[in-house]
């Protein structure tokens, strides 16, 4: 169905009703996800209503209704895109059979190993944010920041209903265990190293909802093809919310940089800290972290578990059924490059088990849009300086490229160099406290903080100058 059942306790479209058994099993769960929210959401905003959007279909258009509600009154839920009968699993040893309606007893263990990864990453993005709403520079932000908020929150109760629906009593544990966890806990941190970095301002945010997010972006592009099937019509759902995400930070990261070309034409003879704005060099260093950090989240290189998943029908490529013609991948290589005796040489490897470079390859080429819209826009105001996307083998911690060191065109240099130079490169202590220092709210309607500029439009028609948030 592609209407939304509000009726029932939980939101869905999977006839929850019907499964009583199932029913029960998330009804139980739900309070242990609304005290995570009270504890771990968007803090001393509760009571506030926001503007948000909710989806009343998993129809294309339409999707959605905009209005005013308090976020634990927002209505998460379980929405799949509609079934289609016939459809195959489109790559892999199973390529052409039909897709799976349930879980394969042989590649249990791995799915649940997927999904659970998936899920992790949701309540540990609402965790980093979760002390950002105090210094917002508008209102119009505040409000992009918790729609953000719900949003992951939704993407968490659909990979829990994957796990309660398909996993048994090990998928509810697991759903348990995602509420445990926490991001930067040194006993009990997430899975993923990018979703345990702090997120202490706003520019962080920009960035990762742009580079970090874009990432969840082709993860989910890449489960969305999965022969497990509803697995696949929940990421293809997720895509639809998850565009807006990426909408945030590319957009809030270009207005940043408007501001900055403004104050630089306005004082050509000072830096654009002296009048409250972040320099341009500054938003590259931090654009070089999150791209780095987030680029670590494809993992290796070369990998046999991503050879296994392909093979298994688990998870394909972004875009599979368009962007390939080869489905199967059993011929053909992709080239890496590797470092050998400080030497960067070229190797070619069995397609399969570079399908975690393919699609961090992917996922740089989309980056690159955004660094396009940015560039843009300082030119625009006539300024001579370029953004840039770091090589994906600066910075890295995670793959073959970890332990060594690299400059940001990805040429290997030597540790004492790096340490000569990072602090050109990456955002330094000193850095990081003068951006906080301008973390400072602004909660009047149609205002905005002096190191931003205002948005071209409003949303969902209103005007800039509306009530996002009702304070």
């Amino acid at each position: 169905m592609a209407s939304i059942d509000y009726s029932q306790k939980i939101p869905n479209n999977v006839d929850l009703a019907s499964d009583k058994r199932l029913q029960r099993a998330l009804e139980k769960w739900q309070p242990s996800y609304l005290k995570w929210w009270h504890e771990m959401g968007p803090t001393d905003f509760e009571t506030k209503e926001i503007y948000l959007r909710t989806a009343v279909s998993v129809e294309s258009d339409g999707w959605a209704h905009f209005g005013y509600v308090s976020m634990p009154e927002y209505r998460w839920g379980v929405f799949l895109e509609p079934l289609q009968n016939d459809r195959r699993i489109p790559f892999g040893d199973a390529y052409g059979k039909p897709a799976w309606q349930d879980v394969p007893g042989e590649y249990r263990t791995d799915l649940r190993r997927l999904i659970v990864t998936q899920a992790d990453t949701e309540p540990a993005s609402v965790e980093q944010q979760r002390l950002l709403g105090h210094t917002a520079p508008s209102l119009y932000d505040l409000r992009n920041l918790f729609q953000v908020n719900v949003e992951e929150g939704r993407h968490l109760w659909a990979m829990v209903y994957l796990l309660h629906r398909y996993f048994g009593k090990d998928g509810r544990n697991e759903a348990e265990e995602l509420l445990e966890r926490r991001s930067g806990n040194p006993d009990r941190p997430r899975i993923l190293g990018t979703f345990n970095e702090p997120i202490n301002t706003w520019l962080d945010f920009f960035c990762f909802a742009m580079f970090t997010d874009r990432d969840g972006k082709f993860q989910l592009l890449a489960l969305a093809e999965s022969g497990f099937d509803p697995l696949a019509r929940t990421c293809r759902f997720m895509l639809t919310e998850e565009a807006h995400h990426l909408f945030v930070g590319q957009t809030g990261l270009g207005r940043v940089i408007q501001r900055t070309c403004e104050v630089m034409n306005a004082h050509p003879d000072a830096q654009p800290r002296e009048h409250g704005a972040i320099s341009l060099e500054l938003m590259q260093k931090y654009i070089n972290f999150w791209v780095s950090s987030s680029t670590d989240l494809y993992g290796s290189e070369v990998s046999s578990n991503a050879a296994n998943y392909f093979a298994t029908g688990l998870k394909g490529r972004a875009y599979e059924e368009k962007a390939y013609q080869d489905h199967v991948a059993l011929e053909g290589s992709y080239s890496i490059e590797k470092i050998v005796a400080g030497e960067i040489v070229k190797e070619e490897v069995p397609l399969r088990n570079a399908m975690n470079e393919i699609l961090r390859t992917d996922y740089l080429i989309d980056n690159q849009k955004g660094v396009d819209y940015w560039n843009k826009i300082v030119k625009r105001h006539g300024i001579d300086f370029e953004f840039k996307l770091p090589h994906r083998r600066f910075n890295r911690q995670i793959g073959m490229y970890t332990g060594a060191f690299f400059d940001l065109d990805g040429k290997p240099i030597d540790e004492h160099t790096w340490n000569q130079k990072k602090a050109g490169w990456l955002p330094t202590e000193r850095d990081r406290e003068f951006v906080l220092s301008l973390m400072q709210p602004c909660r009047e309607p149609g205002k905005f903080a002096a190191w931003i500029a205002p948005p071209n439009k409003g949303l969902n028609g209103q005007p800039v100058d509306f009530e996002y948030v009702k304070l």
